[in-house]
């Protein structure tokens, strides 16, 4: 009997899928937007019936290698982030390609094109590519839950990891997904190999062989795959090949009247190139339809004839940068641009601004008292999280915001190049990301810097997930070589403001490393247990 349609966010289908494949692990670290995978997966019954591991991980290098270690011992397992993320994971994600897997892995990588909550829209494509790993990229929900159940068994088929790229779009809408029967859990299984995650460079050389002699498989399974469907059209004036999620706004391009081009709709990796020759020898020209980065277009202008006309982003047929958009597919296939008047100024969007009550405030008022006002700016280097606003008025606080970590290492750099005085800005969850062995490097060369991890108790900018940080910080400060005497914690609440001030500017003072740790839990987050709390009562 077929089970009745579910409506889930592109994030909550793969969690179900992964859970209904027989996921015994999910493994990641908050990001935008990715997040809401975990968070279906640690409220759902099957998971917790299930003991399915869902816990948060330090970051995302620290995710994709725990879940790693779970498909060694034979089990399957899922490792989610955010695009920038796989930057951390890069060094595991890439290596993952040559150990090979016991156990079925599956990356999930949520990409975030136009950069809604990001400082990059970089394409996770081309990691797949890079790794030499199968790549799967669906188009609707219903695809992202069932390419879950075919992931793993592709994985576990070529002993390969698999890559599952979605975007935005996907990741944050919903729509009715039909579900299956759930598949039992994996027994622990020990590899076959015990030397094949060892990449020593005699036992690298072998399996990196073993990888590129796969290619050829892993290239006609994308052929003959149900995500990859060619589909003829009365009209070979134009050829239109779409990539995931694209296949969308082309349909809705054209309505009910259907398509009238041939159609390539690509969802798995390699790229097909069959299929891609056949609709680029029967049509006078080609469209690229993808989102984000001219990936398949330029592959394609290495594999098809350097006759071929081909359109996409790369000449800019579709902006460059930036989400696809119906409007934005449509003028690519010459209609009329429908965007509609611009946006009064009335209803524009605002900048986004910190909470009213959020101790980020107070620990700005304080820090710019004590080092704008006096030394001017351009002395305080910053890092990802909500304090970030603090480079928006009223505040202007902060110079710098480039990647998870950043902050302390770049005013270390700073501050070895002798510009004095040097503040690093960092939040707690941040801080057991990226920031701890930056801190490391400062103590051991007791750089003249302050670092002020600001504490909220949570990882407030993607929903309030509990901190790794929480109730440790300073006995990690401790534990790393911050001197006591130097090490302070402080509550960032007006009345504390001179003592706030007085404290920034003593520790400036201070020809090495300081510590200001400012804490008071996330407004956000104290209301939720505040309701939690009076609904118990």
């Amino acid at each position: 009997m077929k089970q009745a349609a579910i409506m889930l966010l592109g994030d909550e289908a793969i969690a179900q899928g992964a859970l209904d494949a027989g996921v015994s692990g999910f493994y990641a670290y908050p990001g935008t937007p990715s997040t809401e995978i975990m968070e279906y997966a640690q409220r759902a019954e099957a998971a917790i019936e299930r003991n399915v591991h869902r816990a948060w991980s330090a970051n995302e290098k620290t995710a994709l290698e725990s879940a790693l270690g779970m498909s060694y011992a034979g089990k399957r397992a899922m490792a989610c982030m955010k695009h920038v993320g796989l930057n951390v994971a890069a060094d595991p994600f890439i290596n993952s390609a040559i150990t090979g897997v016991n156990g079925g892995l599956i990356v999930t990588v949520a990409d975030d094109p136009s950069m809604h909550s990001s400082q990059n829209e970089q394409d996770s494509r081309f990691y797949g590519k890079f790794a030499l790993l199968p790549m799967l990229e669906p188009s609707n929900q219903q695809e992202a839950y069932d390419m879950c159940r075919y992931g793993f068994e592709l994985s576990e088929s070529f002993q390969l990891p698999v890559l599952l790229r979605i975007t935005t779009r996907l990741a944050h809408s919903r729509a009715g997904v039909n579900t299956r029967p759930p598949l039992s859990l994996r027994d622990l299984r020990m590899p076959q190999d015990m030397r094949q995650f060892v990449l020593l460079p005699a036992i690298a050389r072998k399996r990196y062989r073993m990888l590129i002699d796969l290619q050829p498989r892993l290239l006609e399974e994308a052929q003959n795959s149900v995500f990859n469907r060619y589909q003829d059209g009365p009209d070979h004036s134009l050829g239109i090949i779409a990539c995931g999620l694209g296949v969308n706004y082309v349909y809705e391009s054209f309505g009910k009247g259907g398509c009238p081009y041939p159609l390539l709709k690509i969802g798995q990796y390699p790229v097909p190139v069959s299929l891609v020759t056949r609709l680029a020898a029967e049509c006078e020209r080609v469209l690229v339809v993808e989102e984000g980065m001219p990936f398949l277009e330029e592959m394609l202008r290495g594999i098809l004839d350097p006759c071929v006309s081909i359109s996409g982003r790369l000449d800019e047929t579709l902006p460059r940068d930036g989400e696809l958009t119906p409007n934005r597919v449509q003028v690519a296939l010459g209609m009329p641009d429908e965007c509609g008047d611009a946006v009064p100024d009335i209803v524009r969007s605002r900048p986004p601004a910190l909470c009213k009550g959020c101790s980020h405030i107070d620990t700005y008022k304080a820090l710019n008292e004590a080092v704008k006002n006096v030394y001017g700016d351009g002395h305080v280097f910053s890092d990802i999280g909500c304090y970030t606003l603090g480079a928006l008025p009223p505040f202007q606080a902060i110079n710098s915001c480039v990647d998870m970590g950043a902050s302390i290492t770049m005013a270390k750099g700073a501050a070895d190049a002798g510009m004095r005085p040097v503040v690093a800005v960092i939040g707690d969850s941040t801080f057991c990301h990226s920031g701890m062995t930056g801190l490391l490097d400062a103590i051991l060369e007791n750089t003249p810097m302050l670092v002020m991890i600001l504490d909220n108790s949570a990882t407030a900018m993607t929903g309030g997930q509990h901190s790794h940080a929480f109730g440790r910080l300073e006995k990690i400060c401790l534990g790393l070589g911050v001197e006591r005497e130097h090490l302070h914690l402080i509550n960032p609440v007006p009345k504390n403001h001179q003592e706030f001030v007085s404290l920034i500017r003593r520790e400036l003072a201070h020809e090495g490393v300081s510590v200001i740790i400012p804490t008071r839990e996330c407004i956000q987050t104290l209301k939720t247990h505040s309701r939690r709390k009076s609904s118990e009562a």
